[in-house]
């Protein structure tokens, strides 16, 4: 959890079109005493089913559930947005979902889970935008690194949908942007338990 001198405690990521594989090969590379909990909004149909937590599930070391409202965030734990709710981090570290109206089109919104997420963790917080067809989670990875908060992109050239990647690195001036196959090691790396 520490990466010179700094203390993390969460990590957020947000991810759209192409997300799906990208998060898998980010999940697959962390080490099994990876202890941190990783919040995920991930776009996807608000009439879907509730599948994405199975497809998840043994892709890594950690405990792999969809969200549930006002649920306490726990270590070694990853956490996936419903279908169709807004995912946030409430001001005592809970869970809460939301049917307010969409952000950026999306509900899940990426945006949504980055902002309330700064407002409890701050510095002590790590925001990743993965690969996604929009601009969802710009302006979250900018909260998150104006709240002193580490954050990190996908390339370009590694992403699948690479507007979202490339709206992050306009706004957010971000800290770190890594090919997806090095983001896996690169948390590995920042976050010793």
């Amino acid at each position: 959890m520490n990466c010179n001198g700094t203390h993390y405690r969460a990590v957020v990521i947000g991810a759209s079109a192409g997300g799906l594989a990208a998060v898998e090969k980010v999940l697959g590379k962390l080490k099994k005493t990876f202890c941190l909990p990783i919040l995920l909004v991930q776009h996807i149909s608000p009439h879907s089913q509730s599948y994405l937590a199975t497809h998840f599930d043994g892709k890594s070391a950690l405990t792999v559930k969809e969200a549930e409202d006002k649920e306490p965030i726990k270590r070694g734990h990853f956490y996936i947005a419903p279908p169709n709710y807004h995912f946030l981090v409430e001001y005592d570290g809970c869970v809460a979902l939301s049917i307010d109206p969409p952000v950026n089109y999306s509900r899940p919104s990426i945006d949504v889970l980055f902002e309330s997420a700064a407002d409890y963790f701050g510095k002590e917080l790590i925001g990743i935008v993965l690969t996604g067809g929009n601009s969802d989670g710009a302006l979250g990875l900018k909260k998150i690194k104006e709240y002193g908060g580490l954050t990190l992109v996908q390339s370009i050239e590694s992403s699948d949908a690479p507007a979202m990647p490339a709206a992050a690195i306009e706004t957010a001036c971000v800290d770190h942007i890594l090919p997806l196959e090095e983001m896996g090691e690169f948390l590995n790396e920042i976050c010793e338990c």
